[in-house]
């Protein structure tokens, strides 16, 4: 048990700065937790929805292979992403009898702390990056800037709730500590390199901090001091309205002369996706099959209809596209469960919370579900936080945690 919980902890650190790592600890942790399993109850939990829906998602993929028209290379190339949800039922059963899924979540902000700060010294000193081979993105020290936007972003909404509850409790002086790191990572955000697709789910991330565990007079005062950083960050930040700025640039260019913009791209796929929806809405094209169909749509020029892709960046058209009504309905049903795992309140159902809706909404402009990082996000937030969730609940003789709201 401590050895899995070790484990998991060192995936939660590796998850900001490498893939190989992650991939191999993901192995290592099915290895280490299967001697701990008491198996006739580990298969009793498999029949759980929250565990159930994940597994079934990956066998749609694994049987969808079968009508595909793509190369078997394909085939199996994309039935990948979807071998991380096999372990959520391991990560749910662990820690609903684990100790220290905090040290999950701590492990993974201190990493993300660090990562931040290396970026601020990579937007200094450019040479420090590990990217040089493939170009020098602005502050971004490993990865993307997409990947560190997301892991930005939830390590500081999800310190709202601490903060928050600390200073219910007059202990300001860590309270004070978690706003810096916030506000560090935000600054970082506003100041060196932020997604667009963040810039979106900030604001809805936040509203649902509010509704859930804030009165109306305190959404009120949040709401103006946001307003009045939001404003300062605006001007001061060239980047950060660079940013902004190209949403309305990168529409207009795709609109008017079909340029292949970041946006003009996203609306050609979705387009298109809709299409190859409707040829097959029951059980779709198969698993694979993304990249053929529009491999034979595409104008072969140099327009937005020209690019040939195997991901439509949305998580729905993408599972839609191979898999059909039946993926949809088992993707939604997925993501459904497990919100209404978190129902409760406390600190644990925040997290498992906002890393749901953090994917829900991030993946309206990516497939985040299938994405190696953003995957593994969800896979490891919602399984910690899922299985504390279920144990609190079970020592709780199933009666929901007493409200915090300050």
């Amino acid at each position: 048990m401590t050895t899995a919980d070790i484990v998991a902890v060192l995936l939660a650190l590796s998850l900001p700065w490498s893939t190989s790592a992650v991939g191999i600890l993901g192995a290592v942790f099915f290895v280490v937790v299967v001697p701990t399993l008491d198996f006739a109850d580990f298969v009793r939990s498999l029949k759980r929805p929250i565990s159930a829906l994940p597994i079934a998602l990956f066998l749609l993929a694994l049987v969808g292979t079968l009508w595909s028209d793509a190369p078997w290379a394909a085939r199996s190339y994309a039935l990948t992403p979807a071998v991380k949800l096999l372990v959520l039922p391991f990560l749910f059963y662990h820690f609903e009898r684990s100790t220290r899924g905090m040290w999950v979540f701590t492990a993974f902000l201190v990493s993300c702390a660090l990562l931040m700060a290396i970026s601020w010294l990579v937007l200094l000193y450019p040479g420090l990056s590990l990217k040089q081979a493939s170009g020098i993105e602005r502050g971004i020290f490993v990865k993307n800037y997409i990947n560190q936007s997301q892991e930005f972003t939830l390590c500081a909404v999800a310190l709202a709730y601490p903060i928050v509850m600390l200073l219910r409790e007059r202990r300001t002086a860590l309270a004070l500590v978690l706003t810096a790191i916030a506000l560090s990572l935000f600054a970082n955000m506003a100041f060196v390199v932020v997604s667009r697709t963040a810039l979106v789910t900030v604001p809805i991330m936040f509203a649902v901090f509010a509704l859930l565990h804030l009165r109306w007079r305190s959404i009120a005062l949040i709401l103006c001091a946001s307003a009045v950083l939001g404003v300062a960050a605006w001007y001061s930040s060239p980047q950060l309205r660079h940013t902004a700025e190209t949403f309305s640039r990168d529409y207009q260019l795709y609109k008017e002369r079909n340029t292949p913009t970041s946006i003009g791209l996203r609306l050609e796929f979705w387009r298109k996706s809709l299409g190859f929806f409707a040829e097959a809405p029951v059980i779709g094209h198969g698993t694979g099959a993304t990249r053929g169909l529009f491999e034979r749509v595409a104008t072969h020029d140099e327009s937005a209809s020209s690019e040939v892709i195997g991901n439509p960046h949305n998580q729905t058209l993408n599972v839609a596209v191979q898999w059909g009504i039946v993926g949809v309905v088992a993707l939604y049903a997925m993501w459904i469960l497990h919100l209404l795992l978190f129902r409760g309140d406390g600190l644990v159902s925040w997290i498992g919370l906002l890393v749901v809706v953090q994917n829900i909404f991030t993946s309206l402009f990516n497939s985040h579900i299938f994405d190696f990082h953003e995957g593994w996000m969800y896979v490891l937030g919602v399984g910690v936080a899922g299985g504390m969730a279920l144990k609190m609940r079970s020592a709780a003789g199933g009666e929901p945690e007493p409200s915090a709201r300050p």
